[in-house]
């Protein structure tokens, strides 16, 4: 037993220390409360730090204290590393791991150190807020401790500041130079008459428009997620504000959520074969209708904004992170078209 802690702990250890490049910036605090079913009883505090690391995993940082029940209980004090998988910026089920050590006070052994896994589900009732419950098995050394533990985690999204700050349609400041040369990126003048989707239009002037619209959105790869965000102000997006914002800035007004969205332009095959770069993916991760889009860019890629920001990712079965969404793709909209 003792040999798999160390090996388990030495594990996370290590990833947390390879994420910590990659966590550049934080994106909340979060305050946890815990009951641990074992030897009596415990009550658990624990205060973290919380930045993204890669793609959907999250590095916390913090520290821990666990009161034992009962007159004159021991208590453990110490620190942790946590990282979560689908943890932050959306709600749903998330999957977490961590390890911790310290020394004890009171009745307690003088040192101990723990690893702990385990899933929760998170929900975001507020643009800043977010709420959890969690429930995860925790083992003890030196000590022969283990035990089930329940708790609620209340978190506040402070987020951080994105690469440069982009304007929305129509704003013109001293930012626009902050922006990456985008060659079509202040049309609409070239295709004034695109004012809604579905337009269809000659095969180089398709050709042209896609390749901007895409270019834009890839212009705002590493801006953070953002609940509700649309760019304003260089505070980033959520899914669909992206892809609004992307095709806006080249004449082609498209509603405000992914569900309205994914009834835009028209349907495509759910086949990879089909698709053309910007098509407009849709994803459901609860099976009730459209959750999620991206823009299609060619060769199995899409830019979506997810946990961790907008990014790249990749649409296949063999791809780790990739086969999440494979699994929840549900359709595509052809939104720029042109004659057969």
């Amino acid at each position: 037993m003792k040999g798999r802690m160390r090996r388990f702990a030495t594990g996370w250890l290590a990833a947390a220390a390879l994420s910590v490049p990659a966590a550049a910036s934080a994106q909340g605090v979060a305050f946890q409360l815990g009951r641990l079913f074992n030897d009596g009883g415990w009550t658990s505090y624990a205060l973290s730090w919380r930045s993204a690391a890669l793609g959907p995993v999250s590095l916390s940082l913090g520290g821990t204290m666990l009161r034992a029940d009962g007159f004159g209980g021991g208590q453990l004090w110490g620190g942790d590393a946590e990282l979560s998988l689908f943890r932050g910026g959306r709600p749903g089920p998330y999957a977490v791991g961590a390890v911790a050590a310290g020394f004890g006070t009171g009745t307690a052994e003088p040192w101990w150190r723990s690893w702990s896994a385990g899933v929760g589900y998170e929900l975001l009732p507020l643009r800043i807020l977010s709420l959890g419950v969690e429930g995860r098995y925790r083992e003890f050394g030196p000590q022969a401790r283990s035990g089930i533990e329940l708790s609620i985690r209340i978190g506040a999204n402070l987020g951080a500041a994105p690469r440069p700050a982009r304007p929305v349609l129509g704003e013109r400041d001293a930012r626009d130079s902050l922006m990456p040369p985008v060659e079509t990126a202040a049309a609409p003048a070239p295709f004034p008459s695109l004012s809604t989707a579905g337009t269809s239009l000659t095969r180089s002037d398709a050709r042209r428009l896609v390749d901007g619209i895409i270019a834009t959105a890839d212009s705002a790869i590493g801006a953070r997620y953002r609940f509700g965000g649309t760019g304003e102000d260089g505070r980033g997006f959520d899914c669909s504000g992206l892809i609004q914002y992307a095709y806006a800035r080249h004449g082609i007004r498209l509603p405000r959520t992914s569900a309205e969205q994914a009834q835009e332009g028209r349907s495509v095959p759910r086949d990879l074969a089909a698709l053309q770069p910007g098509d407009l993916l849709t994803f459901s991760s609860s099976g009730r209708g459209v959750t999620h889009v991206g823009m299609y860019v060619g060769d199995g890629r899409f830019i979506h904004s997810a946990s961790g920001g907008v990014q790249t990712s990749t649409l296949s079965e063999d791809d780790p992170y990739g086969r999440w969404w494979y699994r929840r793709w549900v359709g595509a909209r052809r939104i720029v078209g042109s004659p057969a």
